[in-house]
């Protein structure tokens, strides 16, 4: 499991839960693994109750089961809860297109760009990994929530999309189609363009490619997939 340093004034709790969380996107923690409180108390330097506090948090969108009497355990890949993290992502951010493309100053554009030429980077050989593709993703997003003053709104979609998260990253390891870069591209040029309904199409086919990616994640990973995968006791 990889472990960040604690940010100044987090709580225990919150601590737990944005490392778990984390964990659970990269899939560094596995869809169906059974998890121990003690461990994951003893690897993040913390004791088992801010730990268990963070598990029943996450457990209320349904991205851990707490058994009782057996510990916790990662769920399986759900595409109906994919689906509707989708479907609210897409709801949320393309209605604030028009507002991005009214308020984005030179500014914000420049950011946009960098994020993308950073992301392009990512797809060089010699980098190393020392770039992130999904963090500089959720970064490009974030900012365009930031333009339209709805910050607070890309904090709460942060808890339901943990389910179309997790299949971004599998898309990046097991499809590795990189388009999401283009379409990063081509959104921050419509905004730089004022087009709206330009930004808007590319933001629906960008949202939508987890459906082009369906089909191989269940063929090559069909041991995440909550339907396609056995059944775990319980």
């Amino acid at each position: 499991m990889k472990i960040e340093e604690r940010r100044y004034a987090e709580t225990a709790r919150d601590f737990a839960r944005r490392t778990l969380k984390a964990n659970i996107v990269s899939m560094e923690l596995k869809p169906g693994a059974m998890v121990s409180e003690n461990e994951l108390a003893a690897q993040m330097g913390l004791s088992r109750t801010p730990v268990r506090e963070a598990l029943m948090d996450l457990s209320q969108f349904h991205v851990v089961d707490v058994l009782p009497q057996r510990g916790s355990r990662i769920t399986l890949i759900d595409y109906a809860l994919v689906e509707e993290a989708r479907f609210a992502r897409q709801v949320l951010e393309v209605a604030i297109l028009e507002q991005v493309c009214e308020r984005a100053t030179p500014a914000d554009i420049s950011q946009l760009r960098q994020n993308v030429r950073l992301q392009m980077l990512t797809q060089e050989p010699d980098m190393g990994g020392s770039l992130n593709l999904m963090e500089l993703d959720d970064a490009f997003h974030q900012i365009l929530f930031r333009i339209a003053h709805k910050e607070n709104t890309f904090r709460m979609l942060s808890g339901m999309t943990i389910h179309f998260d997790r299949v971004r990253a599998l898309s990046l390891t097991v499809v590795k189609d990189h388009k999401i870069i283009a379409d990063h591209q081509a959104i921050c040029e419509s905004i730089a363009a004022r087009d709206v309904e330009r930004a808007k199409e590319i933001m629906v086919k960008h949202l939508s490619r987890v459906h082009v990616d369906e089909e191989t994640i269940r063929r090559v990973c069909p041991q995440y997939i909550k339907d396609t995968a056995k059944a775990y006791g319980g």
